[in-house]
């Protein structure tokens, strides 16, 4: 197979970054028995707020004053972000690729995520120096799978949408991109990410 990508493009939360919203839900009801479990009804119940959230559409003082209202003003605000950020670990397996990778190619991050998840979460990240550019959903204004956000990956990298190769764990994503142009493939596991980009000659 012939290659001709330029530009490895990488989600972050499930990929590089694991979460488990588990965590949240045991840590809230450490704080008041059943807290977590009535905050995860609320909060998937109403996920289009995560998702205004991620787009900007909500603001961080707006975001909050719900994510107080859902844990029943029972957790203080700066404890709410950790405890909401708190969720995270690292793929050692996967992260390894990324100085692989730069040797030959410009890397991207491209993520649907949020200011605190960003700043108490996954900013501390020592693997992230490796990308050249973080696209960030928040900060875009837009998010995956809407053609905006891949076009922003394609004005930073200047160039065209076949040189863009994209790992993202939904495939939803990974279709918004092959629409775009780009060429994809979900990430299942570790082991299989490894073999589609030695098919495609990425990695040898």
């Amino acid at each position: 197979m012939e290659n001709n990508i330029k530009v490895i493009v990488f989600d972050l939360g499930n990929v590089l970054i694991p979460f488990d919203y588990n965590i949240l839900i045991e840590a809230m009801n450490k704080i008041d028995d059943g807290l977590g479990n009535r905050f995860a009804k609320k909060y998937y119940d109403n996920y289009h707020v995560h998702r205004e959230y991620e787009k900007w559409e909500l603001s961080d003082t707006e975001f909050l004053k719900i994510m107080m209202e859902w844990s029943e003003n029972k957790i203080s605000e700066e404890n709410l972000k950790h405890i909401y950020s708190d969720l995270f670990v690292e793929n050692k397996d996967t992260t390894p690729l990324l100085p692989i990778l730069k040797e030959n190619y410009k890397l991207v991050l491209l993520s649907n995520t949020n200011f605190i998840h960003q700043k108490y979460g996954w900013e501390k990240y020592d693997f992230l120096k490796h990308f050249d550019k973080l696209v960030l959903s928040h900060e875009v204004g837009a998010i995956k799978p809407e053609e905006k956000i891949y076009k922003a990956v394609e004005a930073f990298t200047n160039e065209p949408s076949e040189c863009h190769f994209f790992i993202d764990d939904i495939a939803e994503y990974v279709e918004g991109a092959k629409k775009c142009g780009w060429e994809g493939v979900q990430f299942i596991s570790h082991y299989k990410l490894v073999n589609a980009l030695r098919e495609r000659k990425i990695l040898v």
